[in-house]
């Protein structure tokens, strides 16, 4: 009783200064909009050591570049996985007192606090885990310790909640790389957490949710909470290997149940080890990583994140590294990816969005499950169609599904963003396409417009 009367007295009441609404989810079920219904392109990055490893200066940086760069959600972690409970902040707190969930240590939140208020007052939004998923059970990496079980899981949960509730900016994700065990309470406690925090925010329509999983074939967040009321769209993390058809996941959960958006929130890092095996494999290049974003979008995802193995873990020389960091956070900040990912953001956003399905029978050729699948989604109504090319090679298309007969043709270049005019063609059951260049590393979109429309030059809006 004592320790739950703490817990409501450390409750602070805190207001935003993000002239920005609520997150949603579309009338379709298939993408996140605004609370006035206009669409909503998750362009993340994956900043797990924000709150425990950055003082003010470093976060005021580290938001600043990112917002240049066109993100806007930052996936961040109040108790994080790098000790996030032992070692202290940059100002020398703790988060928990006696590492107990239900006494909150206010001085460690103070930080938190002024992470999210600064994401705001540049119109991002916080993806914001309350724990790592170490701290709910022990795995061969996890440094715990294990705080969680269900009667103190849903009391935290409901105090972050509460704390954070007038905060427009603020997205909920629980899990943190962690699959719940069988034959445990691991669910039940992930449940009691978001039911906390939904409590604590004051109702669903206030808590955009999702779950972070660990890397799992076929489905990730669906796996155990599909049903679940509190899981708005479903996540995936697909994992660190550069050889993966990522599609596949996403398509999964496409096909699911009630129908949700899915995405997914942890794609194969920038400077990561591949495989986690640096020395046979190497690290990761920007071409795997921009095939796997395409292919999950067009595969019909409603946005997808980035990571640096770096940023990440906001990695300094002199530190201990996990899994081998090349260079330094504030360097790695301006590594190619991070500035090509908002390519991504602008080409979808350049047409008609919330109508936009994958349709795959568009690709006549048959693909191999291989680097060089061509994948392809267009709008529902056949107004305009996307083909993304991995490695530029030849494929005949089905264009039947557009409208009219006359089209117009774009190649959009995902390195640069530039968007490069076409010779006008007629409408084909069976057109072979052959992209401005081919080869590893020459990954190309093609944009079909039909020739009544007056879109704008692809990824201009």
């Amino acid at each position: 009783m004592i320790r739950t009367v703490l817990l409501a007295l450390l409750t602070l009441n805190i207001t935003t200064t993000l002239d920005a609404q609520r997150l949603k989810v579309s009338q379709n079920g298939r993408f996140l909009v605004t609370e006035d219904g206009k669409p909503f392109f998750w362009q993340a990055d994956t900043a797990w050591e924000l709150f425990h490893r950055c003082n003010r200066d470093a976060v005021d940086r580290y938001l600043k570049k990112r917002a240049e760069q066109g993100f806007n959600v930052i996936q961040a972690v109040a108790l994080a996985e790098l000790d996030g409970l032992n070692t202290p902040n940059a100002y020398g707190e703790t988060p928990l007192i006696d590492n107990d969930p239900l006494t909150p240590n206010p001085k460690y939140f103070e930080q938190v606090d002024y992470a999210i208020k600064k994401a705001g007052e540049l119109g991002i939004y916080i993806a914001l885990l309350p724990t790592w998923g170490d701290k709910v059970f022990k795995n061969s990496w996890g440094v715990g310790p294990v705080i969680f079980d269900q009667e103190n899981a849903k009391a935290y949960g409901k105090w972050i909640g509460d704390r954070y509730k007038d905060y427009d900016h603020v997205i909920w994700i629980m899990g943190g790389d962690r699959n719940p065990r069988e034959n445990t309470d691991d669910v039940e406690v992930w449940q009691q957490m978001a039911e906390g925090v939904v409590e604590g925010v004051g109702g669903n329509q206030n808590a955009l949710m999702s779950f972070h999983p660990q890397p799992k074939k076929g489905g990730g967040s669906s796996t155990w909470f599909q049903q679940d009321k509190w899981l708005d769209f479903n996540m995936h993390q697909t994992g660190h290997c550069p050889n993966q058809g990522t599609y596949k996941h996403i398509s999964h959960d496409y096909g699911l149940k009630p129908i949700k958006p899915v995405l997914d929130g942890e794609p194969l890092y920038e400077d990561h080890p591949n495989c986690f095996n640096a020395k046979e494999l190497g690290y990761s290049v920007p071409e795997d990583i921009r095939r796997i974003m395409y292919w999950n979008v067009f595969a019909g995802a409603c946005g997808q994140t980035y990571g640096c193995h770096d940023v990440w873990q906001m990695y300094n020389v002199g530190a201990e590294g996990i899994n081998g960091p090349l260079r330094p956070w504030t360097i790695a900040l301006d590594l190619p990816m991070a500035n090509q990912v908002q390519h991504l953001k602008n080409l979808m956003l350049s047409r008609p969005y919330l109508g936009r399905i994958p349709d795959q029978s568009m690709v006549v050729d048959p693909q191999l499950e291989n680097n060089d699948y061509v994948i392809a989604t267009r709008d529902e109504k056949g107004t305009y169609a996307m083909v993304y090319f991995p490695t530029g090679k030849t494929t005949v298309l089905d264009l039947g599904s557009l409208s009219g007969n006359k089209l117009k043709v774009w190649w959009y270049d995902p390195r640069t963003g530039n968007a490069y005019k076409g010779e006008n063609i007629e409408k084909s059951n069976n057109i072979k396409i052959l992209p401005p260049t081919s080869g590893k590393g020459n990954d190309w979109v093609l944009v079909i417009d039909t020739y009544k429309n007056t879109f704008q030059t692809p990824g201009r809006f």
